[in-house]
């Protein structure tokens, strides 16, 4: 009898177990990370003003360096990034509520899923920004009206990929069969569509909220986001404007590389928990 050839390191299904734990390790630590930036930029409190180490350059005692108040800009940036992340997370809920409703709405019938392909393409043709800028005004400003600017138009791309998603369920024999039996569009919508479109909006909220973050830091930026004397990403950029020419570089590097790399973990996220919940690469 011939024995199969292995690897003389490994066997083949430990090579394969290691890939599939290597992906969820990634998941944990980008997760872990952006949990613990949460989490401590909840618990800092209003950051000490000293004006004798007023734009201090990065060092030992302060790791960013200090604004031209004497502020911890580390502490500043993890601030800013824990409220990001806040505004990220309950915009991200809202646009997937939405994409959720126009998903399942589509599966009634022809005129319906025509309807949602419509509402897409008008959102979609209005300039990113200057809608979220109007809802964001329309709202009254602030935290809840940059949340709700966010909210309310970043659906487009997840209803799209589930509109699709649902136009190919709907042709499977066992949804006629339902149809056949007297079970209602909301209740097949429900029980046989939903469970097959889980996957989607997961990886469509993971990866949503890099978008999110980025778009409320832009916003703020251009002085129609977050209020000044919020530690907002956006405010804390949009402020360092003023000191750059000056060689006061660290105000907006730091915060400005921070806010990259949640961008990038959230993307990281994103691709890892995809190719565990896509069959053909779950098992590789």
């Amino acid at each position: 009898m011939i024995k199969k050839k292995t690897d003389d390191k490994e066997p083949w299904f430990l090579y394969r177990a290691n890939l599939r734990t290597k992906t969820l390790v990634i998941i944990a630590l980008s997760a872990l990370i952006i949990i613990s930036i949460f989490i401590s930029g909840y618990f800092i409190g209003e950051i000490p003003t000293s004006f004798a180490s007023a734009n201090q350059m990065p060092s030992f005692e302060h790791i960013f360096g200090t604004d031209w108040m004497g502020r911890d800009m580390f502490q500043r940036t993890i601030a800013g990034l824990g409220l990001s992340l806040m505004v990220g997370f309950i915009a991200s809920v809202v646009s997937t509520f939405i994409s959720i409703v126009l998903g399942l709405f589509s599966s009634f019938n022809r005129f319906a899923d025509e309807c949602v392909a419509g509402i897409i393409d008008l959102f979609g043709s209005i300039p990113h920004i200057l809608l979220i800028i109007l809802v964001s005004i329309m709202f009254g400003g602030g935290v809840f009206g940059v949340i709700m600017g966010v909210g309310l138009t970043h659906w487009t791309p997840l209803a799209r990929v589930l509109r699709s998603e649902v136009k190919e369920i709907r042709t499977k024999e066992y949804i006629s069969l339902a149809e056949n039996l007297g079970r209602t569009k909301v209740w097949i919508a429900v029980k046989h569509i939903l469970p097959l479109i889980v996957s989607q909006i997961i990886v469509g909220v993971i990866l949503m909220f890099p978008h999110a973050i980025m778009h409320e830091a832009a916003i703020t930026f251009l002085g129609f986001g977050l209020p000044p004397h919020e530690p907002a990403i956006g405010v804390i950029l949009a402020e360092s404007m003023h000191y750059l020419s000056s060689g006061y570089w660290w105000l907006a590097f730091y915060p400005g590389v921070s806010l990259l790399i949640v961008v990038l973990l959230f993307d990281l996220i994103g691709e890892n928990v995809e190719r565990l919940l896509n069959p053909e690469t779950a098992q590789e």
